[in-house]
């Protein structure tokens, strides 16, 4: 199983980390979850669930354009020149990728195809309202689904350690969302079943695989080299922090399994 954008150029230590990383690959590759899927509620159900990851990880790679860019009046250059060119291309994509011809982040775009099959989103509605007050993350966490409140508690963990280094390898091995063929063709099937109100959120799955492949993981892989450099202690750091982050996620995946066969999502209080 190769990474997302992996060459034998890459530095030995990058090889090494990936290596190591493979068996967590395979259990998020082969994870019950895409046998799980039945019909659109267990979408719904997912997708309601696996905002919140889609949320957070804006968060990281903002953490990462904070670090390596400079972001203050008056205006410096920073110390990652090939990091904050790549993050920069990164954020761009993320933030303002083009739907349909206009402008948007990857989060509103999920969000609206939430919308547009019928998953609520009041719990990441009233999320984002308590962050745009000011709001501590944690207090907010009691307000969503079970399934992703350890996840988000793992990422912001991830952010408060202060290691742009960590962050770098949970943003690029943490969050390759790696989309088996037989949900792409659930997603395929359940959007002619819908007469196409599920062409939005196919659109975001192809997407991540188009710009992680080509372009949005090169890059990562890039930015992390740089970081880590020869240093042995980043590199141990970053592969556990990217051992966190994947095993998050399998958290994440274990949690909306449960909702899907249970037929709702615990934890929202």
């Amino acid at each position: 199983m190769e990474m997302v954008g992996w060459n034998d150029a890459q530095p030995v230590a990058l090889q090494e980390l990936a290596e190591r990383l493979k068996p967590l690959y395979v259990r998020l590759a082969e994870h019950k979850l895409y046998r799980t899927f039945r019909s659109i509620e267990d979408l719904r159900l997912f997708m309601e669930a696996h905002v919140f990851a889609v949320w957070d990880f804006m968060s990281l790679l903002k953490t990462l354009q904070r670090g390596l860019t400079c972001v203050e009046v008056p205006w410096v250059p920073s110390t990652f020149p090939v990091s904050r060119r790549l993050i920069n291309e990164i954020v761009l994509g993320e933030e303002s990728d083009l739907y349909a011809g206009r402008p948007a982040s990857h989060f509103e775009i999920y969000l609206s195809a939430m919308r547009l099959c019928g998953a609520s989103t009041a719990a990441i509605d009233g999320f984002i309202s308590g962050v745009r007050r000011g709001v501590a993350v944690e207090e907010l966490l009691d307000g969503i689904p079970a399934a992703a409140r350890e996840f988000v508690r793992t990422t912001f963990g991830c952010i408060a350690t202060g290691k742009l280094h960590a962050v770098a390898a949970a943003f690029t091995f943490g969050r390759e969302d790696l989309i088996p063929d037989m949900f792409r063709s659930f997603i395929r099937d359940q959007n002619e079943a819908m007469s196409g109100r599920l062409e939005m959120l196919r659109w975001y799955m192809e997407r991540h695989i188009e710009v992680d492949g080509d372009e949005h993981g090169p890059m990562a892989l890039r930015m992390i080299a740089e970081l880590c450099g020869s240093d042995e202690v980043r590199w141990t750091e970053a592969g556990e922090a990217a051992e966190e982050a994947l095993l998050a996620r399998i958290a994440l995946w274990d949690g909306i399994v449960v909702g899907i066969e249970t037929g709702r999502l615990v934890g929202v209080r």
